[in-house]
C-alpha cells in the first residue's frame, strides 16, 4: 500500500499560519490499516508513505492565541509514537529523502520516503539514475545528467512584455495576462535579469527557428560550458528567459519544446540573422530568492497557480529609432531596481557580439508544462476525467486550470516512486505473473 497523508500542515510552505489538528493526524491510518488487515488474517507485505521532510517534526499541538501551533518543545513526539506503533505490529522501517531529479524527473523536488516491511526482505533504497553534469558519474557515463525545464517549456507560445496592459496583450496576442504586476514581482524580475542574463558568465540559449518542425524541440546551448540542469519552479515560480531576437524580424516563436537542453545550439550567428535563441532563467514568486539558470532541474511545484515563464529580448545594433522606446522603457526599469548603472541602453556581449535588451516577457506556464516538470508522461490526461452518467454512457467532465495546478502540485513524482516500488516489490510482481 501506498500512502500519501496530507502535507499542508507540516509543510514550512505553510509559515506561522495555524494548524489543523486532524489533518496533521492522518498518518494514523496505516497503523489502523496493518492493524485491522493482520487482524482478519491478512498478509501486510510492503507499505509506503511519502510527504514533506518536516513530517519528521510531527508532535503535539498547542493552543496559544493566534490558533493550534505545534509545540516546539515537543518536535517529533508524535512521530516516534507512530514509529513504535508500526514496530509493535512486526513491521521494519526505514526513512529517506530522495529528489526527483536523481530519479529522471526534471525536477530538484524533495520528499520524505518511508518504506516498512512485514516479510523479512531487506528494505532497498534505489540507486540514482541521473545527476549532476559535473558528476564523475555522469562523465564516465554511469549515470545520465539530470533532466532541464527547458524540456518542459512550449517555446511555442507567446509571452507577453512586462511593460504592455492587459488590454493591449488581449488584442494583439489573444492572451489573458495579469497587468499591472505587484511591485515585488517586478523586483524579483529585475534581480533575476541582473544575475542570470546580465552578470551571468553565459546566457543559456535555446534556438527557437532554425530549422525547427511543429513538435520539435529547440534545440539549446549554454555558452562556455556544458549544460547543466534546468530549474523549473514550482506553481510558486516564475521562469524567466532572455531571447536574442533577430535583427531582421521575423517570428519569435517556432517550435514546441521537449527536447533536451543540452543539444547544441547548431548557428548562433554574430548578427542574430534567420534565429531566435533565448537565454532562460527561473525567478521564484516566494522566498526572498531572485530564481534560478533554466538548466537545472525545476524547482518544487506546489499547488498553486505562481509559475510564469519569462523573456528578455535582445538585439544586435544598430536598429532603428522605431525601436529604440521599449529598450529604454527596459534600461528605466532597470535602474529603478537596482539592477543598471548604465547609458540609456542595456547591453551585454555574447559570443563576441553586443545586444541590447530590447523587451521582456512574462506569461504563466501551463498545467502541461508543470505536469511535464513533474515527471509525468505527456499523454497523461489533465485536463478532465469521463464519468458515467445516469443512462450508462459517459459524460467528459473538464478541470479548471487551479484544479489541474491544484493536482499537480499535490502529486507524487512518478518516477520516484517507481523507483521506491519496483526497488522493493519485485517479489511480489513475480508472485503475481506466476499465479
Amino acid at each position: 500500500m501506498w500512502f500519501s497523508p496530507d502535507c499542508r500542515h507540516f509543510s514550512k510552505a505553510k509559515g506561522g499560519a495555524p494548524v489543523a489538528r486532524n489533518i496533521r493526524d492522518l498518518a494514523w491510518v496505516i497503523p489502523g490499516w496493518i492493524e485491522r488487515i493482520q487482524k482478519s488474517g491478512g498478509q501486510v507485505d510492503v507499505v509506503i508513505m511519502e510527504n514533506v521532510e518536516e513530517w519528521k517534526t510531527w508532535g503535539p499541538v498547542i493552543e496559544p492565541p493566534r490558533g493550534p501551533m505545534p509545540c516546539p518543545k515537543r518536535r517529533g513526539e508524535t512521530f516516534e509514537r507512530w514509529r513504535k506503533a508500526i514496530r509493535r505490529l512486526g513491521g521494519k522501517m526505514e526513512t529517506r529523502e530522495l529528489r526527483a531529479c536523481d530519479y529522471g524527473a526534471p525536477t530538484i523536488r524533495k520528499r520524505l520516503f518511508v518504506i516498512i516491511r512485514f516479510d523479512g526482505q531487506p528494505i532497498v533504497w534505489p540507486d540514482p539514475t541521473h545527476g549532476a553534469p559535473d558528476d564523475p558519474r555522469v562523465i564516465a557515463g554511469d549515470l545520465q545528467p539530470w533532466r532541464t525545464a527547458a524540456e518542459c517549456i512550449d517555446w511555442s507560445i507567446p509571452c507577453p512584455s512586462i511593460f504592455d496592459s492587459a488590454e493591449a496583450i488581449r488584442a494583439t496576442l489573444e492572451l489573458r495576462a495579469v497587468r499591472p504586476l505587484a511591485d515585488n514581482t517586478l523586483a524579483r524580475i529585475a534581480r533575476g535579469v541582473a544575475r542570470y542574463v546580465l552578470e551571468a558568465e553565459a546566457p543559456f540559449l535555446v534556438n527557437l527557428t532554425h530549422g525547427e518542425r511543429p513538435g520539435q524541440a529547440p534545440r539549446a546551448l549554454d555558452l562556455g560550458r556544458p549544460l547543466g540542469t534546468i530549474v523549473a519552479g514550482g506553481s510558486k515560480h516564475a521562469a524567466c528567459a532572455a531571447f536574442l531576437a533577430q535583427q531582421n524580424g521575423g517570428p519569435r516563436m517556432g517550435a514546441h519544446a521537449g527536447h533536451g537542453a543540452r543539444d547544441p545550439l547548431s548557428t548562433v550567428a554574430a548578427s542574430g540573422s534567420h534565429q531566435t535563441p533565448v537565454a532562460t532563467f527561473f525567478a521564484k514568486y516566494y522566498g526572498t530568492g531572485d530564481g534560478a539558470r533554466t538548466d537545472g532541474p525545476c524547482h518544487t511545484i506546489t499547488v498553486k497557480d505562481r509559475m510564469a515563464h519569462m523573456q528578455a529580448a535582445l538585439q544586435a545594433p544598430p536598429f532603428t529609432a522605431a525601436h529604440e522606446a521599449r529598450p529604454r522603457e527596459v534600461a528605466e526599469f532597470l535602474r529603478a531596481h537596482g539592477a543598471w548603472d548604465g547609458g540609456d541602453l542595456v547591453t551585454l556581449d555574447i559570443a563576441g557580439t553586443r545586444y541590447v535588451i530590447a523587451d521582456i516577457g512574462m506569461r504563466m506556464l501551463t498545467p502541461r508544462e508543470l505536469f511535464t516538470a513533474q515527471g509525468f508522461p505527456r499523454d497523461y490526461v489533465i485536463e478532465g476525467v469521463w464519468e458515467q452518467d445516469s443512462d450508462g454512457g459517459r459524460d467528459w467532465r473538464s478541470f479548471t486550470k487551479n484544479t489541474q495546478v491544484s493536482c499537480v502540485g499535490n502529486s507524487v513524482c512518478p518516477p520516484v516512486a517507481a523507483a521506491v516500488v519496483k526497488a522493493n516489490c519485485g517479489q511480489l510482481v513475480e508472485k503475481d505473473k506466476m499465479a
